[in-house]
């Protein structure tokens, strides 16, 4: 996706963003609940290898440790543990506060738009004192996209392969970082218009997203 075959609207500027490992370093508190979900159920999960792969659904991962009738219950018990365990060792990821500074400077509104359960969403931002306009939880890939459109989206901002084709499938600018499982190659293949090591890429980014199209721009 070239920045010329964009289409960007002249409207205000809507920027969503992933929750983890785009915007907060949450592996610690998901390995501490995979771990209580160990010594709870009695069924093995290796922590280190399921937070080292972070993006897609929860069941997606619990899936490959639950046989499928028991999924949906580890589903229910993990979300338990997850409040006790997961939500304060999160903190932001390089960037990300001056990544919202810029979407405010911009007079733009920020939107979470995750793949995790919203509440645990809004819990993680609420804890850390990060103030969003909008959370959409629970959705992945092209029920990311469907979100974007919905809300007029500028611009989308993620770490996985799944983040960058939601964006192109929702036809808007979308910044891959590598913070989370996917590299470079991989989030440029998968449709990135820019790729950035972490979030400090994102002001020249949104500066950017915000010429294309304006009279009398060279971008």
């Amino acid at each position: 996706m070239t920045w010329a075959s964009l289409k960007v609207s002249q409207q205000p500027v809507v920027i969503g963003f992933d929750l983890d490992m785009t915007l907060l370093d949450t592996r610690p508190g998901i390995a501490a609940a995979y771990r209580a979900l160990t010594a709870r159920t009695g069924v093995h999960v290796d922590a280190d290898l399921a937070v080292s792969r972070l993006g897609p659904p929860l069941r997606t991962e619990l899936s490959e440790w639950f046989p499928p009738e028991s999924v949906e219950e580890a589903v229910r018990m993990y979300r338990l543990l997850y409040e006790e365990h997961a939500i304060t060792p999160a903190v932001p990821l390089p960037g990300a506060l001056v990544a919202l500074a810029a979407v405010r400077a911009a007079g733009g509104r920020i939107v979470v738009i995750t793949s995790k359960l919203g509440r645990l969403a809004s819990l993680h931002l609420a804890h850390l004192d990060i103030p969003v306009d909008e959370v959409h939880g629970d959705v992945f890939a092209a029920e990311k996209a469907s979100v974007l459109r919905s809300i007029g989206a500028t611009a989308y901002v993620g770490d996985h392969v799944a983040d960058m084709q939601a964006g192109v499938l929702a036809g808007v600018p979308v910044l891959g970082v590598t913070t989370g499982p996917c590299s470079a190659a991989d989030l440029q293949a998968a449709g990135a218009s820019l790729v950035g090591p972490d979030l400090h890429a994102f002001p020249a980014f949104l500066r950017g997203v915000i010429s294309v199209g304006r009279p009398g721009s060279d971008d």
